[in-house]
């Protein structure tokens, strides 16, 4: 009878695996999970404290990226300065000199851009999020930016979330030559997408850029010269010898792996969380950054 029992009782279903964390994930990441940063593509902000490494997003900004990659090339950046830290919102650098006539030349650049708040290009693969956002019909991530998206027509845009480098310009759509860059250095001001151009993201160095004191003039610009911030150069990394650039790989946003990493961020699962979200916001999923191994 004993034997009986044993013989007509259920299998027990095998204990489930445990939900990796963050660090597990990425530790478990192979090669093909992390892209290498294109040199033509990728700008350098050297500041006296240290580097800021941008990747640009020309399949977002494709005219606003070529007119940044010449006024790189041509120096227009170097010795200018940053000239603005608002609270809670973005620094700004660009040229200070409120008088047109005094303004550095742009040399080969233009200095007339169409206003691309969108982009429909054909070839932008996007990986959307499980949950809804505010902001969008669908967000997730379009070439390893994060992005909102209109299924209807197609159009998609950069988010603006810490991080986000964009083009600051006046009234006009129209209005911007890519001079003027901001990074948001504070929480996602989404109220924003859609209504500037913009250009790319930083992937290392935000913190030299989110400690910078608080500007007193309107809009957080500094009122004295002496409170900005020189800029000793601004170069695309390709001009930049192999052996001086900043090695790295960001984390594709396409994979399985990936999907992974967003689930851990949007359920955490470990023994302080008593409560899973079951939600993530865009701009709080993280994309990691690497030095390449060897």
């Amino acid at each position: 009878m004993l034997v009986l029992a044993a013989a007509q009782a259920p299998a027990q279903s095998p204990a489930p695996a445990k939900a990796r964390s963050m660090q597990e994930i990425l530790d478990a990441s192979k090669a093909s999970d992390w892209r290498t940063l294109d040199p033509d593509n990728t700008l350098y902000l050297d500041l006296a404290a240290g580097r800021v490494v941008i990747e640009l997003a020309p399949d977002f900004a494709p005219e606003h990226v070529a007119n940044l990659r010449t006024l790189a090339r041509e120096g227009y950046w170097n010795g200018l300065s940053i000239n603005r830290s608002q609270d809670n919102f973005v620094v700004q650098w660009g040229d200070a000199a409120e008088d047109e006539k005094a303004r550095k030349p742009l040399g080969t650049a233009k200095t007339k851009l169409p206003a691309e708040f969108t982009s429909t290009s054909k070839n932008l693969s996007f990986h959307a999020l499980p949950d809804r956002d505010g902001w969008a019909p669908q967000v997730g991530f379009a070439e390893g930016f994060p992005a909102g998206r209109d299924p209807a027509n197609g159009a998609t845009w950069i988010a603006h979330c810490y991080g986000a480098v964009g083009a600051g310009r006046d009234v006009a759509a129209d209005s911007s030559n890519g001079t003027e860059l901001y990074v948001v250095t504070g929480q996602s001001p989404r109220q924003l997408d859609r209504n500037m151009s913009m250009v790319g993201r930083v992937v290392q160095g935000m913190e030299l850029l989110s400690v910078l004191p608080r500007g007193t003039g309107p809009l957080g610009f500094y009122e004295k010269p002496e409170q900005r911030m020189p800029i000793q150069a601004i170069r695309l990394a390709s001009q930049v010898p192999a052996g001086e650039r900043t090695r790295l790989e960001v984390l594709r946003t396409d994979t399985r792996l990936f999907d992974e990493l967003v689930e851990a961020r949007r359920n955490r699962r470990d023994d302080f969380y008593k409560r899973p979200a079951g939600h993530i916001d865009l701009c709080n999923v993280p994309l990691p950054v690497r030095v390449p191994k060897g």
